[in-house]
């Protein structure tokens, strides 16, 4: 992406200041959202990450996008070329069904849809795609790595010790999710790529084998393998990202192709053997090895920044990372910081800044519910704040209050990279991925350095106090009370609402 999308100036005074997130009726809010967006007809694809919807637009000039930030629930909008995201908040399950519920979006076009071809939306695809399998794909992770750090903790406070068969089952119920990973992405790219699921897992599963896996140890060791006459490079695909999702979307283009040339009578049997045979070689010698060249290449390149610059990197990382969450960046880390975790255990950059980041934007949304004279905004920073600070969920904070009142993100930023070099210092690093928070803070625990709890404690005070007190200094222009906006279900257009000094 060369360009950042055009963020709501976000989420202005007008946003949902009639109504909280939780109190939102998305019965109501999902049809004004759909006509905001060009209507059913327009939307070619639709899924949904933690806090957002994501549309794959047909016509992106169909967006009404006044009327779309207009709309009560909604928090902010991310637009970048076919893509348009909604932040909904925490209760994105209910808008995502709200709007299923409208009909049917099978992500099918009537017709093919002709883009032009330049290096923004090269690199937009690229983003859309890696952002559009991995997000379904978070929950999963997630619980994953927190019953592996449950496993841990236990471990380390010696009520199950080390070796038990409870310690083992617990560790492989959390590592289920990260060693079969290459068979999720690869289900969840097919539904993004609209090709067939079962044979998108069934290349996965090749690799993934056993007898495929003890094949691949064996040539790590120096066996020659060799399939006909080509030789196979010795990859190991658990944990991996990258190889699934290229051989999905070349397997997308495959299958169009066989599909093509079989005859009526014999697609039943030939077509998905022909699939097979010609998609999981390609896999296995071509697409395999460069998926993970590419995924090494990008952890190197991340992780050598961090070997010269040291804290410095993380505490740039910490105020940056408010930023590439508003346009969707934050997740092109995802692959990198699952493979640095299986490759050593920690990782020591991007997870340590998060911790800054998140529980800055909880202070600060805190500073606000102290400060304003708007009962509504209050409910909502609070609610915000303890989403932030408490589950890492930073999304409600940050277009629900800091860059809705423009100087509290300024705060936050500062805050960011101050806890991030603080927690550079420290060497703070994560066993896991899950948002850093209150209840997630256990990932940064080291059991060979005990004084990392203290570390963590530390980030963590620092975060929600110094983002407090910068907000306050700051300062941000209420939202009048007196003056609420009037906004329709339909998408109206709100009446504007001058702000007033908070101090």
């Amino acid at each position: 992406m060369l360009e950042p999308p055009a963020v709501s100036a976000c989420a202005s005074a007008n946003i949902h200041s009639e109504k909280t997130t939780m109190s939102t009726n998305y019965s109501e809010v999902a049809p004004a959202i759909v006509r905001s967006l060009g209507g059913l007809g327009n939307i070619e694809a639709l899924t949904h990450c933690m806090t957002r919807l994501r549309f794959v637009l047909k016509d992106s000039s169909l967006i009404d996008s006044a009327a779309l930030k207009a709309i009560p629930g909604v928090m902010g909008v991310v637009h970048n070329d076919a893509q348009c995201q909604v932040i909904i908040g925490n209760n994105v399950g209910k808008a995502y069904q709200a709007v299923l519920s409208l009909g049917n979006i099978d992500g099918t076009p009537a017709q093919p849809v002709k883009r032009k071809i330049t290096p923004r939306s090269i690199g937009a695809g690229i983003l859309d795609a890696l952002v559009g399998t991995m997000s379904p794909l978070i929950p999963a992770i997630i619980g994953g790595s927190m019953v592996k750090l449950l496993a841990m903790v236990l471990e380390m406070s010696g009520v199950l010790e080390k070796g038990s068969s409870t310690l083992i089952i617990l560790n492989v119920m959390g590592d289920g999710a990260f060693f079969f990973l290459p068979v999720m992405v690869a289900a969840s790219a097919a539904l993004k790529f609209k090709t067939n699921m079962s044979l998108a897992i069934a290349i996965a599963g090749v690799l993934l084998h056993p007898n495929f896996i003890d094949l691949m140890a064996k040539a790590a060791q120096g066996q020659h393998v060799e399939f006909g006459f080509i030789t196979v490079t010795a990859v190991k695909y658990t944990y991996t990202v990258i190889p699934a999702l290229v051989m999905t979307w070349i397997l997308s283009h495959i299958e169009h192709g066989v599909d093509r040339i079989t005859p009526a009578v014999t697609k039943n049997f030939l077509k998905p053997m022909l699939i097979v045979l010609i998609a999981a070689p390609i896999a296995i010698v071509l697409i395999g090895p460069l998926g993970i060249w590419i995924g090494s290449g990008i952890s190197a390149l991340v992780y050598t920044i961090h070997g010269y610059l040291g804290w410095l990197s993380v505490a740039i990382m910490g105020a940056l990372w408010p930023l590439l969450v508003m346009t969707g960046m934050h997740r092109v880390f995802t692959p990198t910081i699952i493979q640095t975790i299986a490759e050593t255990g920690k990782e020591g950059m991007v997870m340590p800044s998060e911790i800054g980041a998140n529980l800055s934007l909880g202070g600060s949304s805190l500073a606000v519910a102290f400060k304003t004279k708007n009962r509504e905004l209050r409910q909502t920073a609070l609610a915000a704040a303890a989403s932030a600070i408490v589950a890492g969920i930073s999304e409600p904070a940050l277009y629900g209050v800091a860059v809705r009142l423009k100087r509290p993100l300024i705060a936050c930023l500062i805050s960011g990279f101050i806890c991030g070099a603080v927690a550079g210092i420290g060497g703070l690093a994560s066993h896991s991925m899950a948002s850093p928070g209150l209840f997630t803070s256990v990932q940064f625990f080291d059991p060979a350095n005990p004084s990392s709890i203290l570390w963590v404690g530390a980030v963590m005070v620092l975060s929600v106090v110094l983002s407090f007190i910068l907000t306050l200094i700051l300062g941000f222009e209420d939202i009048p009370e007196t003056a609420p906006t009037s906004v329709s279900a339909s998408a109206g257009t709100p009446e504007t609402v001058k702000p007033v000094s908070a101090s």
